[in-house]
């Protein structure tokens, strides 16, 4: 099964200091069918005004991803952990045990989008941990990327839970492929650009801030058909 989700089917939270689209539940967003996917308990699109931030702030039993899109995202903790991530930048936080966090954005005049993942893992109660990598755009153009994962695939960040996250940057009429597995699920969501969507049960033509959630044993051909600028979206690997 693929289903589409829509732009405009994302729930809208716009606050005086940040602007933010759901894909699943969240905050005071509660939609009992659109919980999570899988794992996959939260996709929010962030957009964090200049000199705004949260505050310090605990979590537990969690990997939070975060990806920066634009802007510069400065990240706090009490592990010690003090860092100003570039766009490209994608952070993974385990917070185990607990972990208490702060985000901000440092910048006087410019604003910060990215993107923040929450997903379960694969065990509760481990030691709490922090990485952070960037992944420089050619790295991602017409390909695509692994950036994490719950396997020991080398120059990822390390994920506690058995997924892979991928980012891809596609020039228009470039493609790239992905076999989706029996029994995984596959969320895809676009960025920027425009994005073609082909598998054995159809093809899908995705816009800005559309989702692809794949549930089904299918090879995926993923093509750029912007008419301006690349398609940029992440797709994450799913048990």
């Amino acid at each position: 099964m693929i289903k589409i989700v829509t732009s405009a089917e994302r729930h809208t939270s716009n606050r005086e200091w940040i602007h933010s689209e759901f894909s699943f539940s969240f905050a005071d967003y509660d939609d009992p069918s659109n919980a999570h996917f899988g794992v996959l308990l939260a996709h929010n699109d962030n957009e964090l005004k200049p000199g705004q931030g949260m505050g310090e702030h605990p979590h537990h039993d969690l990997e939070i991803i975060t990806y920066v899109i634009s802007g510069v995202l400065k990240h706090q903790d009490d592990l010690g952990n003090q860092a100003e991530l570039q766009a490209g930048s994608v952070q993974v936080m385990s917070a185990g045990t607990g972990i208490n966090h702060s985000e901000t954005n440092p910048s006087p005049a410019e604003h910060v989008r990215f993107l923040q993942m929450w997903l379960l893992p694969d065990r509760p109660g481990v030691t709490p941990a922090w990485d952070a990598k960037f992944f420089p755009r050619e790295l991602k153009m017409n390909s695509l990327l692994q950036v994490a994962s719950g396997t020991d695939a080398e120059g990822v960040l390390k994920l506690g839970e058995d997924a892979s996250i991928y980012l891809s940057v596609l020039e228009t009429n470039r493609e790239v492929q992905h076999s989706q597995q029996e029994g995984r699920r596959t969320h895809l969501y676009l960025i920027a650009g425009n994005l073609e969507v082909s598998c054995s049960e159809g093809t899908f033509q995705l816009q800005p801030g559309d989702a692809a959630r794949i549930r089904k044993s299918c090879d995926l051909t993923l093509k750029g058909t912007s008419s301006e600028g690349d398609a940029e979206f992440i797709l994450i690997d799913l048990p």
